[in-house]
């Protein structure tokens, strides 16, 4: 039986609400920058545009391409889970990690931070640490639960 922990809602809520910033960023900026009359005619001095007003015309763009980055960032990442199945532990669909191969798995810090760090030997042979936090996936109690006893 696996047990997977999908990408975590503190993840991806945190993306959307960039995505959401810059969106925000980048029309109230163009709006103050182009279309507000006030605003224009208070931060122009000579006929010449200040610094102020060069920054709301210049903005946006930016605020936007930060609002697809950040959308490309989301996409790529939305379908990132952890399994752990019978024989081994997936991350991410890439990397895998046998339980054999596991040398501990240290909880210290999961209550109280939501992380536990697994040591393993990778295929060269050296240790080498990944650290699993509840920012990353959901669900690992359960994955956790599942790593201590198949390495038990």
């Amino acid at each position: 039986m696996a047990i997977e922990a999908p990408l975590s809602k503190f993840k991806k809520s945190n993306l959307l609400i960039y995505i959401g910033i810059c969106i925000i960023f980048a029309a109230w900026f163009g709006y103050d920058g182009y279309i507000n009359k006030k605003f224009i005619e208070e931060h122009t001095e000579d006929g010449k545009p200040n610094t102020t007003l060069m920054f709301n015309q210049k903005s946006p763009p930016f605020f936007l391409a930060g609002a697809i980055f950040f959308g490309i960032c989301f996409y790529m990442i939305k379908g990132n889970k952890l399994v752990a199945n019978e024989n081994e532990l997936i991350i991410n669909e890439k990397k895998k990690i046998p339980y054999n191969s596991i040398e501990k798995i240290n909880k210290t810090w999961f209550e109280k931070k939501g992380f536990f760090v697994v040591t393993y030997k990778n295929e060269s042979g050296k240790e080498t640490d990944f650290k699993i936090s509840d920012r990353q996936y959901d669900n690992l109690e359960n994955i956790l639960n599942l790593l201590v006893e198949k390495i038990s």
